[in-house]
């Protein structure tokens, strides 16, 4: 089976939350809507990724807002994604029929057409299937006051400068009633319905007719076909990151090139817990990923807008850098919790992150990374961006002694990880050798080797148990972190050397548990535990790969794709004990490790 084959549906409803593994993810470039098996959408922020939601029930079923779109009789689903887009296609099976529901954000065109566009279709197959439809919107959270109403016919949800028209063809008598807007009808076979929802911010509020829509319908279709066409990868996985890569592609906000962590805030790592983060944001720490997952995919043009967002935000902290940015390069993350239920009672609910004001020093590795990765491309380095990357390099020359959050963000006291260590020895490293090639200033070349040598011995000296048999999670520990493979992926020592093989063995027998890979032993912080990370899972895959065991990688990484849902998209993590997804969703980074690993491997046997 293919991540393109449809497959049953996931189970239905605990308290009227939907499992996390039953979401498909439909996107614009500016935003991401989630569509549940059974047809409802439960998540979209307007206009734009990081901005208040107008639908939230996946974190208040009760008041979150939601649009629904199903039979009024029993059924089965199936769904799959139209081959090579981000356009779902729902089909529902029912005792009195077959109907089809196909669900997209519609792509930006030369017409003049509404700001943002979700469009519903539902077609008939067979027999006559009774439908009903209701869009119950709640603008910021579903702490603004709704107002109902009709302009021209249409109705109208608005709360101060948010507005939201639906316009129903051939989907039944519109009725506004009950706090929403709603409508019943039957399909028969080869009908044809259409719910668009155009949505204004700040802006005239555009209704749409139903020949312009069907315009931006196939246009939408094949603008993604496009786009999955030009992907160069042509390895084993192809499926599967194709998929990534159109997955990854929905968090890649268009206005400016960032590409976010993920589509949603505040979903639990653990039901009924408190680790529940909003990852709406752009953090450094995923930047080679990001560049280097972008080149190899021959998405050169969002290669390069990523790199020089990057370089846009940080300089707004220059020459320290902050963990995270917003997605339009602004550094101001405050962190508040909303009066939201939260995911099946999971609270707090959370927007903003406070890890924006922590010390993470990994992440000046991963912008020297980014800037080697990018300039190997073909990628050009003026001046003055070499002039500050130096700055950068001076910084870090002083900075890797101190202690830090790491790469996990940890709430409990800073400590020298071993992580961060190894890539404050790529920063150095890097900016070295772009001095070599005269792509930064020389002048203090000589300082940064030798700061590098430096913090090499000590990650040797301090963070290595013999008894272990491997790199430990921080200086003087005896606990494992899984984040330290991201090392080796990045080109700390020798990947041939005694220590990177007894690590990746000691990593995967101590945080191993089957196919998964929990993130680290010992305490963070914060009460309770978490599922096991898939990308570590991932990193794995490329670790055993670069280390000569081919097979065992792939091996694993046959595993691994088969953990994904029915329609291809991971979360950030997964129950073991389950199988169930767990925390924010699309997860970028488990993407971009699987892209990471399938290149990986196809790399290394090559050789």
């Amino acid at each position: 089976m293919t991540v393109e084959d449809p497959v049953e549906a996931p189970p239905v409803r605990v308290d009227g939350y939907a499992p996390l593994r039953s979401y498909a993810a439909i996107g614009d470039g500016r935003s991401v809507a989630l569509v549940a098996a059974d047809g409802r959408i439960d998540w979209l922020a307007w206009p734009d990724l990081d901005s208040p939601s107008v639908f939230a029930a996946l974190l208040d079923v009760d008041d979150g807002g939601c649009c629904s779109l199903a039979p009024t009789i029993a059924f089965q689903s199936t769904r799959r994604y139209l081959p090579d887009t981000n356009v779902l296609e729902t089909t529902f099976d029912t005792e009195a029929g077959q109907a089809r529901v196909t669900d997209l954000l519609s792509l930006g065109g030369p017409s003049l057409g509404p700001a943002r566009e979700l469009q519903r279709r539902v077609e008939g197959l067979h027999g006559s299937v009774p439908m009903a439809w209701s869009v119950q919107p709640r603008f910021g959270y579903g702490l603004r006051r709704v107002r109902l109403g009709w302009r021209q016919g249409v109705p109208v949800a608005t709360a101060g400068s948010d507005a939201v028209a639906v316009c129903g063809f051939d989907v039944g008598t519109t009725r506004v009633e009950d706090g929403g807007i709603r409508g019943a009808f039957a399909t028969s076979p080869g009908s044809s319905g259409l719910l668009a929802l155009a949505a204004a911010h700040q802006e005239p509020l555009v209704f749409p007719t139903r020949r312009e829509a069907d315009e931006r319908f196939a246009r939408t279709v094949a603008g993604w076909r496009r786009w999955a066409a030009a992907r160069t990868y042509a390895g084993d996985w192809r499926p599967a990151v194709i998929r990534s890569a159109l997955a990854l592609k929905l968090l890649v906000h268009a206005p400016s090139g960032a590409v976010a962590a993920a589509a949603t805030t505040s979903l639990p790592e653990q039901l009924g817990g408190e680790r529940n983060w909003d990852y709406r944001f752009c953090w450094v720490r995923d930047a080679a990923f990001v560049v280097d997952a972008l080149l190899r995919l021959g998405c050169a043009p969002e290669a390069e807008a990523y790199f020089w967002w990057l370089l846009q935000a940080t300089q707004l902290t220059h020459p320290r850098l902050q963990p995270l940015y917003r997605l339009d390069g602004g550094p101001r993350l405050p962190e508040r919790s909303l009066p939201l239920a939260g995911y099946r009672g999971s609270g707090p609910v959370r927007v903003g992150n406070a890890a924006a004001d922590q010390q993470q020093l990994d992440s000046y590795g991963e912008l020297l990374q980014s800037a080697w990765l990018y300039s190997k491309a073909g990628g050009r380095l003026d001046a003055e961006v070499g002039r500050r990357l130096a700055e950068v390099a001076d910084l870090v020359s002083e900075l890797w002694r101190d202690r830090d959050a790491g790469i996990w963000e940890v709430r409990s006291a800073p400590e020298h990880f071993t992580h961060s260590k190894m890539m404050c020895w790529v920063a150095l490293d890097r900016a070295a050798a772009l001095a070599d090639r005269g792509l930064v200033p020389r002048r203090r070349r000589d300082r940064w080797r030798s700061e590098a040598a430096a913090c090499g011995r000590f990650v040797e000296e301090r963070c290595y148990s013999a008894a272990l048999d491997s790199y430990v999670r921080f200086a003087g520990s005896e606990e494992l972190d899984a984040s330290v493979l991201l090392g080796l992926l990045s080109g700390y020592g020798d990947p041939g050397s005694p220590r990177w093989r007894t690590t990746v063995e000691a990593i995967r027998s101590a945080l191993g548990h089957g196919p998964y890979l929990y993130r680290y032993s010992g305490e963070d912080g914060l009460a309770g535990s978490e599922g096991a990370f898939l990308s570590c899972s991932f990193w794995l895959v490329e670790a055993l790969a670069r280390t000569g065991r081919v097979s065992e990688a792939r091996e694993l990484m046959d595993r691994l794709t088969a953990l994904a849902n029915d329609v291809g998209i991971y979360a950030e993590e997964i129950d073991p004990a389950t199988g169930g997804f767990l925390g924010n969703l699309p997860q970028g980074l488990t993407h971009l490790a699987l892209i990471s690993a399938a290149t990986a491997i196809a790399q290394e046997a090559g050789r």
